[in-house]
């Protein structure tokens, strides 16, 4: 900081604050801190106000031209399949654990060669995520490790009825793209779930 002139302090105020520096006890100054604006506090508020009126108004036509979001926007939650239709959930229960609002139900099962559902040992049996305590933070995103549980764009949650924002297994899995059939099946892809998670990216023509 640098010290006042043999003049003394030049600005409003700067008296005080070189007492409190060097320690000494003294009363305030006896005239009060000038502002350093001329134009009035009245007068300067309503400049803000006369200047919002000549902007530009944005007018969105929601919900007849639904809102652009962002690519990376986060919507409601998607459960994800391999190319032949098999879940890529495993049950693992990580995004539950990892959810901080204990917005995640997951009860796992077991896969049988009856019945498999995901290349694993396991699949997700049940999966409900609850909306009204979901904070949409992403963290179950994160702690996925067979990027089975992404989210989308879609925000448009509301309703008025609260049972009806528990999402359920169903609600949640992505759809049937060409080529791929509704489990349970066999593994199409490999005779091993590494197969699934660790082969070579597919060359597309």
């Amino acid at each position: 900081m640098s010290e006042p002139t043999a003049s003394g302090p030049t600005k409003p105020g700067e008296q005080d604050l070189v007492r409190r520096t060097r320690g000494e006890v003294g009363t305030t100054s006896a005239k009060p801190a000038l502002r350093d604006a001329v134009t009035p506090a009245p007068a300067q508020g309503f400049g803000v106000t006369f200047a919002q009126m000549f902007r530009t108004v944005t007018t969105e036509q929601y919900p007849f031209e639904p809102k652009v979001t962002k690519p990376r926007y986060h919507g409601r939650h998607v459960l994800n399949r391999h190319p032949d239709g098999l879940e890529k959930c495993v049950g693992c229960e990580l995004c539950a654990w990892a959810c901080p609002a204990d917005a995640i139900y997951v009860e796992g099962g077991d896969n049988t060669e009856d019945a498999r559902f995901s290349p694993g040992e396991r699949y997700g049996a049940v999966y409900q995520i609850n909306y009204l305590r979901c904070i949409f933070c992403g963290l179950c995103i994160e702690a996925c490790p067979t990027r089975s549980l992404t989210m989308s764009n879609d925000f448009e949650l509301a309703d008025d009825n609260r049972q009806d924002l528990i999402y359920t297994k169903e609600q949640l899995m992505a759809p049937l793209l060409p080529g791929m059939e509704a489990p349970p099946h066999a593994m199409r892809l490999g005779e091993d779930e590494k197969d699934y998670y660790l082969r070579a990216p597919e060359v597309r023509p």
